[in-house]
């Protein structure tokens, strides 16, 4: 009796079990089914990658002027506005510069002013000089009448020959004088020209040192680096007291006014239902259950191996056909807060809709 009574609970317990067993398995067979049922939908209706990076500019900080680095006024990771001074360079060979280029700016200014000086008494001068041929042109012109009246009346014996010869001395000597100042009021007006001559010169010599003056105040100011937009700086590799050079990179700094994008390199089978404009979804690794949304740019216009360093020549005879891949640019939407929490080179998986309504 007992033996039985153990029989029939064994078989119950056994029974339960099975049933147990075959619950669980419906369960699991039903989760799979859905499981699989959405991710085919989600298959059908998007196109999705997870070879997908955020990017932004990460731009140079580069030196204008050769110099000592005498200050450095940020640190590592950084945030910076636009126009916050990041290095200074020692100025005090471009500041004597600056000055020797203005004292020569002065001096050549000053020249140019006794020229022109010059130039006014000059003038002044040939006038008198234009007075003075008046004079000796009217005097000239009466000692030669005086001179044929002499010589008609010594012709006809009314005059003597000292008469005669003391009308002509006076002639010689009225157009000597005539000849002198039509001399002296032609060397005036050589003068002025000269003169002007090195006075244009002179200006040009003007214009080369306000170039002078002009390119010593920009390397003044280029002593002085300041943050070309908003950003982030990013690892420093110079030190106080170092020289460097122009066009030496001095730092570099993540533009954030630029916005960012993410770069997904989708299969060349996916992209048909693409177009500029549509909208992408985007979750980013490092924060998991965000969802963010962009808007697609841009499609590249080779594959990404056409643009590798060594692109695949398939003429060899050892192809071997593999979906390509096609970088499409995508716009992240944020506010400034959560684009900020966006780092260049994050992993994210993109998803885009075949068909949205």
């Amino acid at each position: 009796m007992n033996k039985t009574n153990t029989n029939t609970t064994t078989n119950k317990t056994d029974r339960l079990i099975s049933r147990i067993t075959t619950i669980i398995a419906l369960i699991v067979v039903v989760f799979l089914a859905i499981w699989g049922i959405k991710t085919l939908l989600h298959q059908w209706k998007f196109e999705e990658t997870n070879d997908a990076q955020i990017d932004e500019y990460i731009n140079p900080v580069v030196a204008k002027v050769t110099g000592y680095v005498q200050e450095i006024r940020y640190e590592e990771n950084q945030e910076v506005k636009r126009g916050d001074t990041l290095i200074i360079i020692d100025n005090s060979e471009y500041a004597a510069q600056q000055q020797e280029a203005e004292a020569s700016l002065m001096n050549a200014k000053a020249q140019v002013s006794i020229l022109e000086s010059n130039v006014s008494t000059t003038a002044q001068s040939s006038k008198v000089y234009q007075s003075q041929i008046a004079a000796a042109k009217a005097k000239l012109t009466h000692q030669e009448q005086e001179y044929d009246r002499y010589k008609k009346l010594y012709d006809v014996e009314s005059a003597t020959k000292q008469q005669l010869e003391r009308v002509e001395a006076a002639l010689a000597v009225a157009r000597s004088e005539y000849n002198t100042a039509l001399d002296a009021y032609q060397a005036s007006l050589a003068k002025i020209n000269d003169v002007s001559v090195q006075q244009r010169a002179l200006e040009a010599e003007i214009k080369r040192r306000v170039a002078v003056v002009a390119k010593n105040d920009l390397n003044v100011s280029y002593t002085i680096i300041t943050a070309p937009y908003n950003g982030k700086m990013g690892r420093r590799t110079i030190q106080r007291g170092q020289l460097v050079s122009a066009g030496q990179v001095l730092a570099y700094i993540v533009d954030w006014e630029a916005g960012k994008w993410v770069v997904a390199n989708f299969k060349e089978t996916q992209i048909r239902h693409m177009v500029i404009g549509e909208t992408a979804d985007i979750t980013v690794d490092a924060f998991p259950g965000t969802t963010l949304t962009g808007k697609i740019e841009s499609l590249s216009g080779a594959t990404g191996s056409r643009f590798s360093l060594l692109p695949p020549d398939n003429a060899t005879g050892n192809f071997v056909k593999i979906a390509q891949r096609i970088p499409v640019r995508i716009r992240v939407n944020g506010s400034p807060e959560e684009l900020k929490q966006l780092s260049a080179g994050m992993n994210v998986n993109v998803s885009i809709a075949k068909e949205r309504k």
